[in-house]
């Protein structure tokens, strides 16, 4: 990477909505997830005025869009930041072996989208949408036929790939659910030769520290602006 090429780990959504235009609305100055897969935009530039106004027709009224980078977000003229939060993203700096259970691990795709969702709105892992799970790969794990928790793969670009959606129902909480979930999800990602890598509220100190004691570390911070009209 030289030293005027942009770090996609620091734009991460800019650099996901281009590696994946089929998920995506918007052009070459300012993209969004399509409304059903997820909440995250981006210009493609903040430094650059045709980019950043660019990106305010693509948040219609009454609606909201998450912006996440290393940088502080600025506002395009039209919109406004309706909540500012920070948070940090990881990567893993070691191999990340997958964690044995009892449990079998099930793929999840569209026939359990609706399970997803619920279980996503129940605990609030990030952003979750009737179509996130076309992100990338999602499993999961059902007792008693329920699903109990689930884990995956979000923002994606040449050489990296995100852990996200990593979630448990407050039911079955407790059994090491989301710790062996992760670790597969990464395990796989580094199989395939991407970095792994994570987000998570800077407040959230127990995920942190999960994800640190499998070999995730901190490598900056990020701000998070929501913005709408």
């Amino acid at each position: 990477m030289s030293a005027n090429t942009p770090n996609p780990f620091d734009r991460p959504v800019w650099a996901s909505l281009a590696y994946a235009p089929l998920l995506a609305e918007g052009g070459d100055q300012a993209r969004r997830y399509r409304r059903d897969v997820n909440l995250f935009a981006s210009a493609r530039d903040d430094g650059d005025d045709a980019s950043l106004a660019a990106l305010a027709p693509l948040v219609a009224e009454g609606e909201t869009v998450f912006v996440l980078q290393a940088q502080p977000a600025p506002v395009p003229p039209g919109l406004q930041a309706l909540r500012r939060a920070e948070g940090v993203q990881m990567l893993a700096t070691q191999a990340i072996a997958s964690e044995p259970g009892k449990e079998d691990i099930v793929e999840l795709g569209d026939a359990d989208a609706p399970e997803m969702l619920a279980l996503a709105q129940l605990t609030e892992p990030g952003p979750f949408l009737p179509r996130t799970h076309a992100m990338g790969r999602f499993i999961g794990i059902r007792v008693g036929g329920r699903l109990a928790a689930m884990a995956g793969e979000r923002m994606r670009f040449a050489g990296g790939t995100e852990v996200s959606g990593v979630c448990t129902h407050p039911d079955f909480r407790g059994h090491g659910f989301a710790r062996r979930l992760s670790s597969v999800v990464a395990n796989a990602i580094q199989q395939r030769g991407d970095q792994a890598f994570l987000h998570a509220w800077t407040t959230n100190t127990a995920a942190i520290a999960l994800y640190d004691s499998l070999g995730f570390r901190i490598r900056t911070g990020v701000h998070v602006a929501v913005l709408g009209r």
